[in-house]
């Protein structure tokens, strides 16, 4: 096959002098294959393994499409769609490596960044608009953004916009576009679901597939490490001895987990090395300067969960390092793919837990590939008993044929209890119920020994509380109450006593029904006189009740809140 060169792509003069500059000659097979389609305007589909120089595949003729026109405010020309904070920002550093001798207006919106000033771009018009998903929805929702004017759609590392939970916000933000544009995608794989989205926003797509979907670049050397062990602790020292003895130049460190990124980054820097730290739950300021670091050598190692793992185009990465082993085959593939990149050769090994070995399967299928092992490897009955252990309590690995019970548990065999010169102890009897000796001496009451001895007709002619319990003789009170029933009660067949006439705005007195006000007390209270008193109180008292007379209701509610009484109507009286 003949080689080409970027003068034979039909690339712009400008465009053509700016890669001359960066110093590329002869484009890549993806390269080779999709400028010249994307130049003349039809879709493209584009699969390739990471690392074969995607990006520029589209960034060059972009360019070269852009190079006449205007951008308008607020109407963005072209729009590109990455998954991650650093793949948006390192697409942007294409455009302007590669558009240095254009004047095109370039603006990112990603996350963490100040509002204000993306605003402020989107108001002067641009041309280019790279950004994620959220945060343009984030921007179109305020008002800010207009995507009528969109001539240009590129979507980047689409299987990982799957696996990130944004194939919702594509399908919104395609619907907002104008159906006539032209639409680039591009994926290192095609699930289902990609596959769905292709057929669904693509006209009559040209694919271009340049490699097997999946697939590792030849010049990575794949080496595995098995600890028999699988505590992190463990796989920290194996980690040390690996970069230690590896002719190790700069690493990325891969974990599954922020927290574990952590304390792998604090564990490395206490043992002296030079490290670093990239995961999603930092700033963007901070990711951005780690990343700069490890790019200008500052670093040598990073320490990196699935962030850094897809389209970071850090040039010269000599090992790659999966301290824990991804659980998806793909990112196996994505995560080597930092290293050996534009023909280097880079090395990657992968520490495997016995909890990790049903993952190597899984690589095995993907790759193609038989995995290489350094050291000892896995026994077949590691192998054959892989997900098999469990985690027990502190982290530890414990099988549930070495478990052993809880002190309580029942579950306790008589093989577990300890035992002196073969022969086990004699189990221990409950201890017996102790009593004081006031409880042992104090005799019971004659009523509850004649309570006893009694019979059940006798028990059931008791008195009894409500609660059907029998009620002990000796705590009656000597002098009972009448039962309600025998109370004497009001008949229906007498008139009912009338009722002074007392005034809405005086209270009663405490001994007698009377519409006399009392006198002030001023001063000191002085003694009672009973005659005067009653002399008034024979005047209009009303007649003396009876001792044992039930009050009415009326009679019973305050003076403030009572009417002025009535005779009460019995039937058959007029």
């Amino acid at each position: 096959m003949e080689t080409k060169t970027f003068a034979d792509l039909g690339l712009s003069p400008k465009v053509q002098a700016a890669v001359t500059a960066a110093g590329y000659v002869n484009p890549t097979p993806i390269q080779a294959a999709a400028i010249p389609v994307v130049l003349t305007g039809r879709d493209v589909l584009g699969i390739a393994q990471t690392g074969t120089g995607k990006t520029a595949s589209f960034v060059l003729p972009m360019i070269a499409r852009l190079e006449s026109g205007r951008a308008r405010a607020r109407m963005p020309r072209s729009l590109i769609l990455a998954p991650t904070r650093e793949l948006a920002a390192q697409v942007a550093q294409s455009f302007e490596k590669y558009g240095v001798n254009h004047k095109l207006q370039l603006a990112l919106l990603i996350g963490g960044v100040s509002m204000d000033d993306q605003v402020k771009k989107l108001d002067r018009g641009v041309d280019v608009l790279i950004a994620t998903p959220g945060r343009l929805l984030d921007h179109f929702g305020r008002g800010r953004i207009m995507l009528m004017g969109v001539e240009i759609l590129v979507i980047d590392e689409a299987d990982r916009m799957l696996d990130m939970g944004f194939i919702p916000d594509i399908e919104k933000i395609c619907k907002l576009l104008p159906t006539r544009r032209q639409t680039l995608f591009f994926s290192a794989t095609m699930p289902a679901e990609i596959t769905r989205l292709v057929n669904q926003f693509l006209n009559d797509p040209v694919r271009i597939e340049v490699a097997k979907p999946a697939t590792t670049a030849a010049t990575i050397t794949q080496r595995f490490v098995y600890c028999a062990n699988g505590e992190d602790w463990a796989k920290r020292e194996v980690l040390r001895d690996l970069i230690r003895n590896g002719n190790v130049k700069n690493a990325i460190i891969f974990c599954n987990r922020k927290r574990d990124v952590a304390v792998l980054h604090k564990s490395l820097a206490k043992h002296g090395f030079n490290a670093g730290a990239l995961h999603g739950d930092m700033e963007q300021s901070a990711r951005t300067e780690t990343l700069d670091k490890f790019r200008n050598d500052e670093i040598m190692l990073l320490a990196a969960s699935d962030v850094a793992a897809r389209g970071l185009d850090i040039p010269d990465v000599s090992h790659i390092f999966n301290f824990d082993l991804p659980w998806a085959a793909d990112d196996y593939v994505h995560r080597i793919g930092r290293t050996g990149r534009a023909g280097r050769e880079g090395q990657s090994i992968s520490l495997v837990s016995p909890d990790d070995l049903k993952f190597v399967k899984d690589i095995e299928k993907v790759t193609g590939e038989t995995a290489v092992w350094l050291g000892d490897p896995p026994t077949e009955e590691d192998i054959a008993g892989a997900g098999k252990r469990r985690r027990g309590r502190g982290g530890r690995v414990a099988s549930d044929k070495f478990s052993k019970p809880h002190r309580g548990s029942r579950e306790a065999r008589p093989s577990d209890t300890p035992r002196v010169n073969g022969v086990a102890p004699a189990p221990r009897e409950a201890p017996a119920r102790r009593e004081t000796p006031a409880r042992r001496e104090a005799p019971l009451p004659e009523a509850a020994n004649a309570r006893d001895s009694a019979g059940p007709a006798q028990r059931a002619a008791e008195p009894r509380h409500r609660s059907g319990r029998p009620k002990p003789a000796e705590r009656r009170p000597e002098r009972e109450r009448p039962r309600r029933e025998e109370q004497p009660q009001p008949r229906f067949d007498e008139p009912r006593r009338a009722e002074p006439q007392r005034s809405a705005t005086r209270a009663p007195t405490s001994d007698a029904w009377t519409d006399e006000p009392r006198a002030p007390r001023r001063g000191r209270p002085t003694e009672r006189q009973p005659e005067a008193r009653d002399t008034a109180k024979d005047q209009k008292a009303p007649p003396p009740r009876k001792t044992n007379e039930r009050l009415g209701f009326e009679e019973n509610v305050p003076a403030f809140m009572r009417k002025s009484s009535r005779p009460l109507k019995v039937p058959g009286r007029g």
